[in-house]
């Protein structure tokens, strides 16, 4: 028989103790009962804190599946606790909902988040729901925790560090470009295999928290690269006052990124200025680099090395012919 509602409850407390509850099973959450959680770091250890929020129409399409657009959510913020070298503590949750998002959103939205959380260790501890006239937006604060002092900037590039990057660049531009234009799949010549993949990889985030302990033990300077690996180059070399030159042929790319830029040799600029690819960028010294990459290797990510870090300012994106390649635009940006 179905919960009778008391006059002492809203239709927020049934909605938080229906969906949210069930999943929030860390002990500081305090069941949801309260109106702020807690949360204390290991002995020695300090928190790292990030936020980002995603809006429906910006960040997602609104016919995304719920359970992706949750899982989104929570990867774009474990993408920053992983550039920082910190192991996810937990997280809070604030949701703006529009009417017409009902109950069958939210119970695959909710499935997609707590299964998200159970897999990268990152438990909800709380948050806030609102209705919104406007679209969907999922804001997330998460918390990490590291040994104190340890955490990675992205302002510690030194000269002669080489850099590095995880995964494959690109997949996530390219995915959403074959949302937004028609003709591009025939255009690059893609099997369904490989759109599928683009899609997928734009879709939801792999965020590299396995790689987590490797940036901190080993890494100068670190960032995510959310907004396109150019751009967010670009912002830690100007953080760290420092210059690069990258080898265009070494960025690594997926087959089907690969397949796309033989296609249409035009594609490589959205492949190294495009955002959502969530992937971490680093600089380690040359010293360090074989035993980062033998680190990163036991987690089964792949790194690749794809220049090095010079005296002077910005970097020089050089091509195998060694053409040096300019961009109308570095990287994505909302303003």
């Amino acid at each position: 028989m179905a919960k009778r509602r008391t006059k002492a409850e809203s239709g927020e407390d049934l909605l938080i103790g229906r969906y949210f509850k069930p999943i929030a099973r860390h002990p500081g959450a305090l069941g949801l009962l309260d109106d702020a959680a807690r949360l204390a770091p290991p002995a020695g250890h300090e928190l790292v804190l990030t936020a980002d929020a995603i809006v429906g129409g910006v960040h997602f399409f609104h016919d995304d599946p719920p359970d992706a657009v949750a899982r989104k959510a929570l990867g774009v913020n474990l993408s920053d606790l992983a550039a920082k070298g910190a192991k996810p503590a937990g997280f809070l949750l604030t949701l703006a909902l529009p009417k017409q998002c009902g109950n069958a959103w939210l119970e695959r939205f909710v499935r997609g988040l707590g299964a998200a959380a159970k897999q990268s260790g990152c438990p909800l501890l709380g948050g806030d729901t609102v209705r919104t006239p406007g679209p969907v937006t999922i804001s997330i604060a998460a918390f990490g925790t590291l040994p104190k002092n340890t955490m990675v900037h992205r302002f510690g590039a030194r000269a002669g560090d080489r850099i590095v990057v995880t995964g494959t660049i690109g997949d996530a531009a390219l995915g959403l470009k074959l949302r937004t234009d028609r003709g591009a799949a025939k255009r690059w010549q893609l099997d369904a295999g490989m759109r599928r993949h683009l899609a997928s990889r734009y879709l939801v985030p792999q965020p590299r928290n396995a790689v987590a302990e490797a940036v901190r033990r080993y890494a100068h300077a670190s960032m995510d690269v959310s907004d396109g690996l150019a751009g967010d180059l670009g912002k830690l070399l100007r953080a760290s006052h420092a210059g690069a030159v990258i080898e265009v042929a070494k960025v690594p790319l997926s087959k089907a990124v690969r397949t796309a830029v033989i296609a249409d040799p035009r594609a490589i600029q959205t492949v190294l200025t495009g955002g959502d690819d969530f992937e971490v960028i680093a600089t380690v010294p040359a010293r360090a680099l074989a035993a980062f990459q033998t680190m990163a290797c036991r987690t089964g990510v792949p790194v690749t090395e794809i220049g090095r870090v010079t005296a002077g300012q910005g970097a020089r994106f050089v091509a195998a012919d060694g053409r040096e390649l300019r961009f109308e635009r570095a990287s994505f940006s909302h303003f």
